[in-house]
């Protein structure tokens, strides 16, 4: 695996992690400051957007320097950990080896990696600075002092100058309790009454709670009542200790920026209809009782896509937009993405020529490639060079949905819950099973006719679904 070398040979750059991989977030040090390891011994634990990694020593040696703090972004090719050297380290003549670069990176899921023992004495939050320094007023040699701006905020509301206050952190950081501490305790400092000479003042309410009374009345409105307590509460701003500060990392940041992307680049319609599915109830029924294995309509609407995608009439939904280069690339074969929900979010492993399978083919390949995406253990490759993408929303709960593409694929169908409802067909009426079913598009490149007359061959493909057991293209 190629990566970038330091023109010091003691500084260990990030390797490339997988392709087009540029960064990485530091989930966990497996080693410490002044550690001897090995060569091939773990250093850390990289997540990347799609996989946690476990980054090995490329040589033998003292840890000296770990760039970055758990939670970090780390760019490849920047410095990750610095050596002081080892026994080995100069050869006779004087020179230093080369450092050697780690052979290959695995790729493993999250449970499975090892876990480091905590120091024995119990640790706070002391910032993002890796290491132990001396706690000083200011935190640094400007004098300023390091704290975030939540801290910060908190001093400027206690009146307390932030700079003075000795921090109890890593390299001085001044945390929320030390701010605290020197503002002589844990509430906020309340407002003073003012002082006559400066206007009209309200008399005070002594039924009112002493809270209450502290405060002071709205001037020149003494007749204007005072918030009741539950309005005040409404109206204040919540304290740190309520909120919760979710950063976007790893999966969840690409997700994010797919999405983002998705939105600025495709002009999104959706069409929807339902289909009616009972004899396919009655078939896929027979179909799990016959094999041993639990089918569900999945495997079936993925057939019917790959049908409707392989007719020449609805080729522009089986492409990918190439806005870069200004086209349209349009695929025979059809390689299905299957939206799968994770612990981590969202993903879309790939079914390389789904239009080749039968539906027990495809139902196992959607269950494997879904265990190995909620286990991280699933190649980045097969989440990589979708034509086309299906989002079962039905399996939770819901209806009809208005889906996101998957740029730069140009199509996207939402499964909803299939219920009980009302079929209507020549004059007559009876209760069947339906599934509710929203194609979206990019309307660039796929036509609103397009794509409703390509949901009609859907809906009509498993309302007869017989014909949907064998694959689409030999």
């Amino acid at each position: 695996m190629a990566h970038a070398q330091s023109a010091d040979s003691n500084v260990f750059l990030l390797p490339d992690l997988g392709e087009g991989v540029h960064e990485a977030e530091l989930l966990k040090w497996r080693v410490a400051v002044g550690q001897t390891v090995q060569e091939h011994d773990i250093l850390a634990d990289m997540e990347t957007d799609k996989a946690v990694v476990e980054v090995p020593s490329p040589r033998t040696g003292v840890i000296k320097v770990l760039h970055g703090a758990e939670g970090e972004i780390v760019n490849t090719g920047n410095p990750l950990v610095t050596y002081e050297g080892s026994a080995n380290a100069k050869s006779s003549n004087g020179t230093k080896p080369e450092a050697k670069a780690p052979s290959r990176v695995e790729a493993a899921p999250r449970a499975q990696v090892a876990e480091v023992a905590e120091p024995s004495s119990e640790r706070e939050d002391n910032g993002s600075v890796v290491g132990s320094f001396a706690n000083t007023p200011g935190g640094n040699a400007t004098g300023k002092a390091l704290a975030t701006p939540v801290v910060r905020r908190i001093a400027k509301e206690l009146g307390v100058d932030i700079d003075t206050v000795t921090g109890s952190g890593i390299g001085g950081r001044v945390l929320e309790k030390d701010v605290r501490a020197m503002g002589g305790g844990n509430k906020a400092p309340s407002k003073a009454a003012p002082i006559g000479g400066f206007g009209d003042v309200a008399p005070m309410d002594r039924s009112e709670p002493h809270s209450r009374m502290t405060e002071a009345a709205p001037a020149r409105s003494p007749s204007k009542p005072a918030p009741a307590p539950a309005l005040r509460a409404a109206m204040s701003i919540p304290s740190a200790e309520e909120i919760t500060r979710i950063p976007f990392r790893g999966v969840r940041r690409t997700i994010a920026n797919r999405l983002r992307e998705s939105v600025n680049q495709a002009v999104h319609f959706t069409v929807m209809d339902e289909a009616d599915v009972s004899a396919l109830d009655s078939l896929r029924r027979k179909l799990g009782a016959a094999s041993g294995e639990k089918v569900s309509f999945l495997p079936f609407v993925a057939g019917a896509v790959c049908r409707v995608l392989g007719d020449s009439r609805f080729r522009s939904l089986n492409a990918n937009s190439n806005d870069g280069a200004e086209e349209i690339v349009q695929f025979r074969s059809v390689h299905l993405g299957i939206a799968t929900d994770t612990d981590a979010g969202l993903m879309v492993p790939v079914i390389r020529d789904a239009d080749r399978l039968g539906v027990l083919e495809i139902s196992r390949a959607i269950a494997m490639t879904a265990e190995m995406a909620r286990g991280r253990s699933i190649p980045r490759e097969q989440l990589m060079g979708g034509t086309f993408t299906i989002s079962n929303v039905g399996s939770h709960a819901g209806r009809f949905a208005t889906p996101i593409i998957n740029y730069p694929e140009v199509g996207i169908l939402a499964v909803g819950r299939a219920r009980e409802g009302m079929i209507v067909s020549k004059g007559t009426f009876r209760v069947g099973q339906v599934l509710p079913l929203s194609l979206a598009c990019d309307h660039r490149v796929v036509d609103g006719a397009t794509a409703a007359l390509a949901l009609a061959e859907i809906i009509r493909l498993l309302a007869d679904p017989d014909g949907l057991l064998t694959p689409a293209r030999a």
